[in-house]
């Protein structure tokens, strides 16, 4: 297994041309992203506003998941089948598309929640097809040796997206409206694709296992569950990680909710929020593209889990903004450091010539075990915990001086419990010798350099 650079040796990406194409690339997605996150931002509001519950912020993300995992497994065929880089433009395109039509609508005066829904199902469909192509890229453009600090910089321009995007959305918001956030959205998107249009992404080489994938549509998109299932290692890295997931997300589906209500609809507050939790993923990321990760990536992951755990326990109950941002900090930081280096696992495990397809079914398994989670998070808060945590509630008395009562203070404690859940999972995963060694007993491919 190859790690982190040797001490005294050069701790830099190599200068080549598939470094150049890699932050050519990287570079347009970060402007990319940052008009995403203000559309998102500014639907989650809109959302809240239109009717004041946590469900239909949840089904927002619901909808845009919801699509990614019903084509997920045809994307991953798409993205070996074809050129990488065209399928990341069309991802940008269509997403793109979908930012058009709610423009038209919302300039028209006609948007409805079930169009924000609709849509929102359009761009999670286009979007699948970034990640199995984007990672597939990365492992083609750089050495094996700069996978992780490349997961980094990945994660660091997703999660950094998020300390320019909610606030400037939030700042804008009272000045001009919804509709030109959209229109800067559609800006970046145009970024993005110019960026790739620019830039060279070589083929895959053959291999052995790319060879063995044959038969129609349906058994090549079947493929990505044989190939992981027949590699214990990581069918048990990837369940750990869909399980602590699942239960994670609790955190993010009600984070927009959550603070509206604690704060008195205070967007500002909300967009601070955001915007630590932005800066918690984009420092992660740095952290891990300037030292590469711990020689066992395995340890990294798991500790990242423990700690991302820590920081939505913070998050739910917490009392303010400043604790809500330590929690909305701690959270994606650690939880950056973990995808970055989980990453690093599979590019280095798998044959470049089926990792859209492994890649796209990893997606799948991921997403399918949030979809539950948001469909319950926001009916669960509005139902349960919400009204056991309101002044005189069942739970209020109890666990009030924990988590505080009134508006917001059930869905900081269905927070909290999921963080406490995840953290026994993550420990539960960890005493598994399968997944523990998973980097040294399953060997790296032939094309790992």
């Amino acid at each position: 297994m190859t790690g982190p650079p040797a001490a005294g040796g050069s701790g830099e990406p190599s200068r080549g041309p598939g470094h150049r194409a890699f932050l050519a690339i990287w570079g347009g997605q970060v402007v990319s992203l940052v008009g995403t996150s203000m559309t998102r931002f500014a639907l989650l509001v809109w959302a809240w506003e239109t009717t004041g519950r946590a469900t239909a912020p949840s089904l927002l993300l619901f909808f845009g998941i919801g699509a990614a995992v019903l084509f997920s497994p045809l994307a991953g065929v798409l993205v070996d089948r074809f050129d990488r880089k065209r399928m990341m433009i069309v991802s940008d395109l269509g997403a793109g598309l979908a930012t058009v039509a709610l423009v038209v609508l919302m300039a028209a005066g006609r948007l409805e929640l079930w169009h924000v829904y609709v849509l929102a199902a359009v761009g999670g469909a286009f979007e699948t097809f970034q990640f199995p192509a984007y990672s597939a890229a990365v492992t083609l453009l750089l050495p094996g040796r700069h996978y992780a600090r490349a997961g980094g910089l990945v994660s660091m321009a997703q999660s950094g997206s998020m300390i320019l995007g909610p606030p400037l959305a939030g700042a804008l918001l009272p000045l001009t409206g919804y509709l030109p956030i959209l229109l800067i959205d559609l800006a970046t998107f145009l970024v993005a694709v110019g960026t790739l249009a620019l830039v060279r992404v070589p083929a895959p080489p053959a291999s052995a296992a790319g060879a063995g994938v044959v038969g129609g549509l349906v058994r090549q998109m079947a493929y990505g569950f044989r190939y992981i299932a027949e590699r214990r290692g990581l069918l048990g890295l990837q369940l750990l990680l869909a399980g602590a997931n699942f239960l994670l997300v609790f955190g993010v589906v009600l984070r927009a909710p959550f603070v509206l209500a604690r704060s008195g609809g205070d967007e500002l507050a909300l967009g601070q929020v955001m915007a630590a939790a932005g800066a918690g993923g984009a420092l992660g990321g740095l952290v891990l593209a300037a030292w590469g990760g711990p020689a066992r990536r395995m340890r990294g992951v798991l500790g990242g889990l423990v700690l991302s755990s820590v920081g939505n326990l913070v998050l739910g109950l917490g009392r303010g903004v400043a604790a809500w941002a330590v929690g909305g900090f701690l959270y994606p930081f650690f939880l950056t450091l973990t995808n970055g280096l989980n990453q690093a696992i599979w590019q280095s495990k798998v044959e470049p010539d089926v990792q859209g397809r492994v890649f796209a079914t990893r997606r799948l398994i991921a997403q399918a075990t949030l979809l539950p989670a948001m469909l319950v998070a926001g009916p669960l808060a509005d139902r349960v915990f919400e009204p056991a945590m309101a002044a005189g509630g069942g739970l209020a008395g109890p666990l009030g001086g924990v988590a505080g009562t009134g508006p917001g203070a059930g869905m900081g404690l269905l927070v909290a419990a999921a963080a406490v859940l995840a953290l026994a999972v993550t420990l539960g995963g960890s005493a598994s010798r399968t997944v523990r060694r998973v980097e040294e007993d399953l060997p790296d491919h032939a094309a790992f350099r």
